[in-house]
């Protein structure tokens, strides 16, 4: 289980117990702030832990669903607008409007540890907003895997997020071409 360095308080009692736990190590200290009963802990879990209100998107969440098998060097988080900026080196943030960030953010478990992360469908349409700041091979193996899937996914859902986000007419249109 992974821990926050106000619960380690609110676990052991004091700053003091908490330094003891490490040092007995009882618990670890994976990096400021982050502490776990484990002494190795995915790095996935230890973002998720350190943000918790952001969402895993775009390359991040399609290696997440087997969409490509290109290994992203950095984690892609989705966050509120008004957020703080992330200076974590291993992230890239995204800023989405408060209304539609939480559109089809679905909890994963990954290596028993519960993530937010964007669902397929609101993937795709992440896909399709971002075409052009992506690799084109990139952006075309993607589609490729997601033409396979495609009567898995709820096609009612990838509408209603499509409509919401900016650009809703390009969005559908490629997907009436490209996907569909």
């Amino acid at each position: 289980m992974i821990y926050s360095y106000e619960e380690c308080i609110k676990r052991f009692g004091s700053k003091y117990l908490v330094k003891k736990a490490v040092e007995s190590e009882i618990i670890y200290q994976l990096e400021k702030g982050i502490y776990s009963d484990e002494k190795y802990v995915p790095e996935k879990n230890i973002i998720a832990k350190k943000y918790p209100k952001a969402v895993f998107t775009l390359n991040t969440a399609f290696y997440h669903y087997n969409l490509t098998d290109v290994i992203p060097d950095k984690y892609y988080l989705a966050t509120d607008r008004n957020a703080a900026k992330i200076s974590d080196k291993r992230v890239i943030q995204i800023f989405e409007k408060s209304e539609i960030l939480s559109l089809g953010v679905t909890k994963e478990e990954v290596n028993d540890y519960v993530i937010n992360i964007y669902s397929k469908e609101r993937l795709l349409v992440e896909l399709l907003r971002h075409k052009n700041t992506l690799p084109f091979d990139y952006y075309k193996e993607i589609l490729l895997n997601y033409r396979e899937i495609v009567n898995d996914l709820d096609i009612r859902a990838i509408q209603d997020y499509a409509e919401a986000v900016p650009k809703s007419s390009m969005i559908m249109e490629t997907l009436r071409l490209e996907v569909l």
